[in-house]
């Protein structure tokens, strides 16, 4: 089985270059395993080798990294000794990541007598595709966040603020194994939860209440990203239907959810029920994305007019819809899947029936 790095060679010969400079953190871990904090130097990859350049504050750290196919160069001068670096093997064209800074751009335009050419998220399409290890974590990441629910049902009640909420969901979280956040949590509760991307505040729940609450959090540097809407008290029967709507939207996605499908075709199977109840006009973002190291990855959202986007065995996306009411509240129910040619198996398992707390 090819690794990482010799999987991103592969494509060489097509981008019409001899290496390639990756400077994304998240991307440089994800070849090699190392942590190397972003903007701290970079992974440059030839036909042949693959060398971390970074500086001395990583040096007791590399000693102790274990690699049959990376090795290390300590310098203050990064860029400088990376044209050294690639006058010495010979690199005529050197391909690199088109997110680094104008200022990083600028510096190496200067100094690089190898062709520069930007290449488009070669790596992140890489980490599409996980494999069994990748698997794993998230399934792990996503059992968490299930038991993190769970413990958030038992603590809601009327009168506690969201801001109290989501600090209690934080230490509950790390204290089970997380390491951090991968987004500031969403808790939303009443009119609040009509905005997709609320933060928490100081409004306090109240009987009759909607509350959404959408959280990501890294397990073994793997993140979930699961929202679920409940009810606080007796909740109002149009609600009661439109939680029952979208649930069943995002189950009719998942159910028929498989390789070969379309960006655009996932999406209509759950934003046609949504239209067709007369709420499409407050159902205003993509079907999902896909997740993995980080909470967005490619692709970064799916849905209406995603035509060319095509799901693929073995990567993991959300499937989130939502309706929003202003000044009403809001729903929004989302699970992470797996999909495979036997089609899609639901990581985040916590029930996504509406649950009243009191």
């Amino acid at each position: 089985m090819k690794t990482r790095i010799e999987r991103l060679r592969m494509g060489f010969e097509k981008q019409y270059i001899d290496a390639f400079l990756v400077t994304d953190k998240t991307n440089i871990r994800y070849l090699t395993g190392f942590n190397l904090e972003q903007g701290d130097g970079g992974l440059l990859v030839t036909d042949s080798d693959a060398v971390i350049i970074t500086d001395a504050r990583y040096q007791e750290a590399l000693r102790e990294f274990k690699s049959d196919e990376v090795v290390a160069m300590i310098t203050q001068d990064y860029w400088g000794d990376l044209n050294k670096l690639c006058k010495g093997m010979k690199v005529t064209v050197m391909g690199f990541e088109d997110t680094i800074n104008y200022r990083t751009y600028e510096r190496l335009d200067d100094l690089m007598e190898a062709a520069i050419v930007p290449s488009n998220r070669v790596v992140e399409r890489l980490r599409r595709i996980k494999d069994a290890e990748e698997v794993e974590r998230l399934r792990k990441a996503a059992k968490l966040h299930d038991r993190g629910y769970n413990y958030l049902l038992s603590i809601a009640h009327p009168g506690v603020s969201e801001r109290e909420l989501a600090l209690e969901l934080d230490h509950w979280m790390r204290m089970n194994g997380a390491t951090r956040e991968s987004f500031p949590t969403i808790l939303a509760s009443g009119p609040n939860s009509a905005k997709p991307h609320a933060t928490a505040s100081a409004r306090q729940l109240r009987e009759g209440d909607l509350v959404t609450i959408d959280f990501g959090y890294y397990v073994d540097g793997y993140t979930a990203d699961m929202t679920r809407t409940f009810a606080v008290g007796q909740l109002d029967q149009r609600l009661i239907d439109l939680h029952h709507l979208i649930d069943a939207a995002q189950k009719n996605v998942i159910s028929q959810l498989k390789v070969g499908m379309t960006g655009n075709e996932a999406d209509m199977l759950g934003r046609r029920p949504v239209e067709d109840a007369g709420y499409g006009d407050y159902f205003n973002h993509g079907m999902g994305h896909g997740i993995g190291m980080m909470v967005h990855e490619f692709p970064n959202s799916y849905g209406p007019g995603s035509h060319r986007y095509k799901f693929r065995n073995n990567e993991v996306v959300t499937v989130e819809p939502g309706v929003y009411l202003p000044g009403v509240g809001g729903i929004r129910i989302e699970n992470d899947v797996l999909v495979t040619h036997g089609g899609a198996e639901v990581l985040t398992k916590a029930p996504t029936d509406l649950v009243v707390v009191s």
